[in-house]
């Protein structure tokens, strides 16, 4: 064997691996180049629809939180940046629903608002999570050890595995229905299965008539992009029809504002006209004019025609929806392409089979 046909060594390996490899992204940039983008003026930025007065949440005071009664013993706080929790007030004690941490410490103040003067406890003795997400849940940790959390058997699961001290993991947790009673007080919980996260649960409050779900429907606006970013469409497309079997007046999205059963079946109407715009833009746009274009370059083929897609599934739900639900004109072209992508891959709609 001459010294070319000898076997490359762990050492020699990795350096020729380092030689052959892409180059870093440094070496890539220009002497003295920012590696930050510029920042745009706003004068650059795009202009977007007015929001309807009736979508906006209530004015924030000095204190930082706005909170209200959402019948009796039942209340909702919110703040600056647009989450929603609620807490129920009891004989025994207070039960918070969520802990976003924007609102932190205020969660204590906003609670301390309503019990001090009337004479009710004022620690919170159990704490529900919603589903897992930080932004929902990451001041739980400010409440201490001695809080029951509870809370879905997959919240448990992953919160184990991420390991982050702000989001305890619950001490109860269960598969499909659990009643809390506390001081006197009834909340169901239930399971539906996965929509927004693989952990989201139905929080109804029977003799309050309010339903809390999370990051689903957002009373008076159009899902955030992604469709909220959820992890699991065609469950996600199913929860208003279900939500709309509970007994309510209210309801508590976890955002913006309180809403109600027409807004929970104006989401519905949303995404019914999604969908149906979206199947007649997979039967209706041909590809052939984007492969003939980019030939041998299937992600540019389909790219573009993803996004002949997306504008055609898109326009006429923003024509029909501007001025009824906010943001229509902002994240309709996201929620479009998530879900055509979940009708033809999830659903198999317009996938044939060679014959």
């Amino acid at each position: 064997m001459t010294s070319s046909d000898k076997p490359i060594s762990g050492t020699s390996r990795r350096a020729l691996l380092a030689m052959t490899a892409i180059p870093a992204l440094g070496t890539l940039l220009p002497a003295g180049a920012a590696f930050a983008a510029d920042t745009p003026a706003s004068s650059d930025l795009p202009d977007f629809a007015p929001i309807p007065p009736f979508a906006k949440g209530p004015a924030i005071g000095p204190e930082g939180y706005y909170v209200a009664p959402i019948r009796r013993n039942l209340y909702w706080v919110t703040d600056a940046a647009g989450y929603v929790a609620a807490f129920l007030t009891t004989r025994d004690g207070v039960v918070l629903f969520d802990a976003p941490p924007s609102m932190g410490g205020n969660l204590q103040r906003a609670i301390d608002s309503v019990t001090l003067p009337s004479g009710r406890p004022n620690r919170v003795t159990h704490l529900v999570y919603s589903h897992f997400h930080v932004d929902h849940i990451g001041a739980s940790g400010l409440f201490g050890k001695d809080v029951v959390r509870i809370g879905h058997t997959e919240t448990r699961r992953v919160l184990r595995g991420l390991k982050d001290p702000r989001r305890p993991v619950p001490d109860v947790v269960f598969d499909d229905r659990y009643v809390l009673r506390v001081g006197g007080e009834r909340v169901d919980l239930a399971y539906h299965g996965p929509n927004h996260t693989i952990d989201s649960i139905f929080v109804h409050f029977p003799h309050h008539r309010a339903l809390m779900l999370v990051d689903v429907v957002i009373p008076s606006w159009v899902p955030f992009a992604a469709l909220n970013v959820s992890q699991d469409i065609l469950g996600l497309v199913g929860v208003p029809a279900t939500a709309l079997d509970y007994s309510f007046d209210t309801f508590i999205a976890g955002h913006v504002k309180l809403g109600s059963r027409r807004e929970v079946s104006l989401h519905q109407q949303y995404m019914d006209d999604l969908t149906a715009s979206a199947q007649h833009a997979i039967d209706t746009v041909d590809r052939t004019p984007f492969a003939q274009r980019y030939p041998g370059n299937q992600w540019a083929v389909t790219k573009t025609y993803f996004d002949a897609l997306v504008a055609a599934t898109a326009a006429p739900v923003v024509a029909k929806y501007t001025g009824v639900l906010a943001g229509a004109d902002v994240y309709t072209d996201s929620n479009a392409f998530v879900l055509i992508e979940s009708l033809r891959l999830e659903s198999g709609y317009g996938l044939s089979v060679h014959p």
